[in-house]
């Protein structure tokens, strides 16, 4: 008798941290969910989903075969850059501009001080070869390519034993046949390395920011590749058929293939499945304006949501080094639960960013950490577990958080332990405050009318202390904060981002047609890759366009909306009107009179994926009001330690109220109720914190 292959349905989604991973899986039969955490392990970042897949599986009671969707969210690019962990990388430019990765814009980051070192381009100038050739701002060819000397080029830099190869010509993104040669000479005699072209990467003008983006996509592609690669095939060793995905920067998913090869598109996958996480979270809950707190064990990373969309950033700034590409804005702060903190030379306490991992990680978890950390001070403050942490997953030690904060922070500043972790959480908080205010106070808007919106491992833990800093409407905590990152991947269509430089005079009577011409190509170029990467058919996807425009004289530029349909008079009528509104509510005013230039076309394309309700949660009915699960003595600036009732989150209903001060543990994390404020748990079981 022929065996059966059990139906899929199971959907899991995966997001790999500095510290921990976190994994969801959805039952889209039953609708039960699974949530776990697990410690990442930095040293082979493949290992922890790996091994967070095999015990969802095993918690669901099921096998590969069942599951229909993997999804990951990584941070393995960003780690590469920050830690400069990428590939031994050359460089093949114009005659002339063999230096522009180091002359850069001339700019001075810090301009005061004087004992600031400069920052190690990431191709050496040894490994940067120049060619004559000369392609004008037109797209004419003022001086043909010397292919000998292209030639002797790449055999210098294969000589050299580059990893990869970065080529970027002037003017590429207008005519880009010389670099086409360039790409496939390069590919004929060195046929198993990696090659990063301008062109394909960003056919953007502004040359610095081109430049820059092709050599860190050259810098990535080895260790992305091998990485992506591994993954695919762990996925496939747990017998799941189903071919992965990856979270990109832009708040879609691609294949490993794709990631593979623009790795710069996944600089912000992680952040980026929290935000599609916490914007589904929210408009369920009626909450479309929200400012998202994602607090990670290394890093905390902010955005805003207008209208139950995040905002989009094409131009970013990591480590020092420029890049071009689309993200969602997300603006990261050094500030994590295991953010180092330590008295400076001068005296002074320090908080971040140096962060002490998940190894050997803070001093309470018992692998080798002897400097204290954000989690030290909120064991020593009674607000976490002092016993265990992770559903008693992980131990906790809270006599070594106690001897680190002693030693290195209350000694050297005369203080009590206590309030040396107390100021430990105030220089913190005041840090992701700051952070807040960035992409809120900062441009023009009033913190009061977002919710902030609290996830990560320890983001509900210092949600309250922040809003209150901040004035925000309230707090709002997921029904699984921990883990909001990974379901996040569960929310997202596939999306790819296409984009050309052209720039064409508003008041041109041949406009509609120039801008026309550039949408055509983008879509054409869209289609072909979708076809090429997830065999989609042409009819499937949903094509969105936007373009970058400004008035005649501005060196920069704002993304406005394009009407669907054909591009004509009409739609350039409604393009200009877009940029006027924009420009006001921007700037403060507008000036139609002035010309107008569109400069950059883009085009994002969608193909959608079946998702399911990731927020029925169902509990069990409950008799009277929750009851503590346990007492212990909590220290607030207010009140100082206090004995406070701690609640499990599993045993809280729709329409139950905790008076703070209160705490709520779960699984993966642990919220806090300060005094003064109130949490309600709403029908979809999310805590609404006001104060």
């Amino acid at each position: 008798m022929d065996s059966i292959t059990p139906a899929p349905r199971f959907r899991i989604g995966i997001d790999v941290g500095g510290t921990f991973t976190d994994l969801f899986l959805l039952d889209q039969v039953s609708g039960a969910v699974v949530r776990h955490k697990l410690p990442s392990t930095p040293g082979n970042p493949h290992l922890a989903p790996l091994e967070g897949v095999r015990e969802l599986l095993r918690r669901a009671g099921g096998g590969g075969a069942e599951v229909a969707f993997v999804g990951l969210g990584t941070t393995v690019a960003t780690n590469a850059l920050l830690e400069r962990k990428g590939a031994v990388t050359g460089l093949i430019t114009t005659e002339g501009f063999r230096d522009l990765l180091e002359l850069a814009r001339q700019k001075r980051p810090h301009t005061f001080d004087l004992n600031v070192s400069k920052r190690e381009p990431l191709a050496p100038r040894q490994l940067r070869e120049e060619v004559p050739e000369r392609i004008a701002a037109d797209g004419s060819v003022l001086k043909p390519l010397d292919r000998e000397a292209l030639r002797a080029a790449i055999d210098r830099l294969v000589a050299a034993k580059v990893e990869s190869i970065a080529i970027c010509f002037l003017h590429a993104y207008t005519n880009s046949a010389h670099e086409e040669t360039a790409a496939a000479l390069v590919r004929e005699r060195w046929p198993d390395g990696h090659v990063a072209v301008s062109s394909e990467v960003l056919p953007e003008f502004r040359e610095y920011e081109r430049l820059s983006s092709t050599v860190i996509n050259a810098y990535l592609m080895p260790a992305t590749r091998d990485y992506f690669h591994q993954f695919e095939r762990n996925i496939a060793a747990l017998g799941i058929t189903e071919a992965p995905f990856v979270m990109n920067s832009g708040g879609g998913v691609i294949t490993p293939a794709v990631a593979a090869k623009r790795p710069l598109d996944t600089l912000f996958s992680g952040p980026s499945g929290g935000v599609s996480g916490a914007v589904y979270v929210a408009e369920r809950a009626g909450h479309p304006n929200i400012i998202t707190f994602d607090m990670g064990g290394t890093s905390t990373d902010v955005c805003l949501v207008r209208d139950g969309r995040a905002e989009i950033s094409y131009s970013r700034v990591i480590n020092g080094y420029p890049l071009k590409a689309a993200a969602l804005d997300v603006h990261t702060v050094g500030a994590g639960g295991s953010s180092l903190a330590q008295v400076d030379e001068g005296g002074m306490l320090r908080v971040g960013p140096a962060s002490a991992g998940s190894q050997p990680g803070p001093a309470c978890y018992g692998r080798g950490g002897e400097r204290p950390t954000v989690t030290d001070a909120n064991v020593v403050l009674g607000r976490l577990n002092p016993e265990y942490l992770l559903a008693g997953a992980l131990k906790i030690d809270a006599a070594k958080s106690r001897a680190a904060i002693e030693q290195h922070v209350a000694e050297p500043k005369g203080l009590s332990v206590t309030d040396a972790a107390a100021a430990i959480l105030t220089i913190a908080d005041t840090n992701m405050a700051q952070a807040l205010r960035f992409v809120s106070v900062e441009r023009g808007l009033d913190p009061k009318d977002f919710m902030l919106m609290a996830f990560g491992g320890a983001g509900p833990l210092h949600a309250a202390f922040v809003a209150k800093q901040l004035g925000v409407a309230g707090v709002l905590v997921p029904f699984a904060p921990g883990v909001l990152c990974a379901m996040g991947v569960l929310t997202k269509d596939m999306q790819m981002d296409f984009s050309r430089t052209r720039v064409v005079a508003g008041s041109d009577a041949g406009a509609p047609a120039a801008v026309a011409a550039v949408f055509g190509e983008l879509e054409a170029r869209a289609r072909e890759a979708f076809a090429e990467a997830a065999k989609a058919q042409p009819g499937a996807l949903t094509i969105v366009r936007t373009v970058d425009a400004r008035y005649n004289g501005q060196n920069h530029e704002l993304n406005v909306a394009v009407p669907a349909g054909a591009f004509d008079a009409a739609a350039l009528a409604a393009v200009k009107e877009n940029f006027h509104r924009a420009h006001e509510q921007l700037y403060g005013y507008r000036s139609p009179e002035r010309a107008l230039e569109l400069v950059t076309c883009r085009v994002t394309a969608t193909l959608p994926i079946p998702r399911h309700d990731l927020v029925r949660v169902t509990q069990p009915p409950r008799e009277g009001k929750p009851q503590p699960v346990a007492r212990r003595q909590v220290f607030f600036e207010e009140t100082g330690f206090v004995d406070c009732p701690i609640y499990a989150r599993d045993d809280l209903r729709s329409g139950d109220a905790l008076v703070g001060p209160a705490i709520v543990e779960q699984m993966d994390t642990t919220t806090i109720v300060p005094p003064g404020f109130t949490a309600r748990v709403d029908a979809m079981l999310n805590l609404l914190m006001t104060g």
